[in-house]
């Protein structure tokens, strides 16, 4: 492995560590808040949290008129593309956590792992036999985390999710698209403002949001804005360039393992053997798309 994949992988690993606690802060907020309020304010301070980056950042950027009047093209579509799409998939997997058990949900979410390969293959990008083996291995090992309970039927919640998981997946390749010709930061913050003002239109027509509720739910929201939002969103924008997309959805797919963990030492919820078994085979999964060989 080069030290450029490596860089890369650890930021997307970072990028995974930060969602995986995210789904804690993501549960507590919701006793306080109505999904629509919860996407509209973390989203709105994720972009808030962006603009004096952006500042920073532009001071050492220098380009010709025309190479800005391109980027800004392109920027505009990366950036309300993505904020579009994040908030189909914010919003259908905030419902769909609703109707369903959360193990269920985690498993059905993750499964933009083995759809964003599938999807590639339209887009005529070329994925490897050792890649589909880690995927395999890491839907294997997502069962077992996830699919810990006596009903496994599909029910409402289960279609949102899986609906959810799709627009993860075009989420995921949209990114792979505009990554190589825009600012990731930037757009970046387009996409938490685009998605934030939907989510507000949203709020105001289907909610009814009271400040008292969102003050009460201050630590998750902040939480999810700042770092689920405003610092993960980033890294995975910057984390993607370069990388083959689904090794990068492996990689991002263990937010599944870290929210596992994360509940047992923050919520003091027990690992069964189950679990802690699909644990081993995601880190495994994970390693094996990470091993030298030839290029997928």
């Amino acid at each position: 492995m080069n030290k450029f994949t490596l860089r890369q992988s650890l930021l997307l690993l970072l990028t995974a560590t930060i969602w995986g606690v995210a789904f804690v802060a993501q549960s507590v907020g919701m006793d306080y808040v109505q999904p629509f309020t919860f996407n509209a304010v973390r989203n709105l301070i994720g972009a808030a949290v962006l603009v004096p980056v952006i500042a920073l950042l532009n001071k050492n950027n220098r380009k010709s008129a025309g190479d800005k009047q391109t980027s800004r093209k392109n920027l505009l579509a990366g950036g309300l593309s993505c904020g579009v799409i994040l908030f189909i998939a914010s919003s259908l997997q905030q419902f769909g956590i609703q109707y369903t058990s959360v193990g269920k949900a985690g498993f059905i979410t993750a499964m933009y792992i083995v759809l964003v390969p599938i999807f590639g293959i339209f887009l005529h990008q070329k994925t490897g036999l050792r890649v589909w083996a880690a995927v395999a291995m890491a839907i294997a090992g997502l069962y077992l985390l996830c699919m810990t309970g006596d009903s496994q039927a599909l029910n409402f919640g289960d279609i949102l999710l899986i609906l959810c998981a799709v627009a993860f997946s075009f989420h995921i390749l949209v990114i792979d698209h505009f990554t190589p010709l825009v600012d990731g930061v930037k757009m970046s913050c387009i996409q938490f403002f685009t998605c934030g003002v939907l989510s507000f239109v949203c709020m105001l027509l289907f909610e009814t949001p009271e400040i008292s509720q969102i003050l009460a739910a201050w630590l998750p929201i902040l939480y999810a804005g700042v770092m689920s939002c405003g610092v993960a969103y980033t890294l995975q924008i910057v984390g993607q360039r370069g990388m083959n997309p689904t090794v990068a959805s492996l990689i991002l797919s263990l937010e599944s393992v870290i929210s596992l963990l994360s509940g047992w030492v923050i919520l003091h919820q027990r690992l069964s053997g189950r679990e802690l078994m699909g644990r081993v085979i995601m880190f495994a999964a994970i390693i094996l798309v990470q091993l030298p060989g030839k290029r997928d």
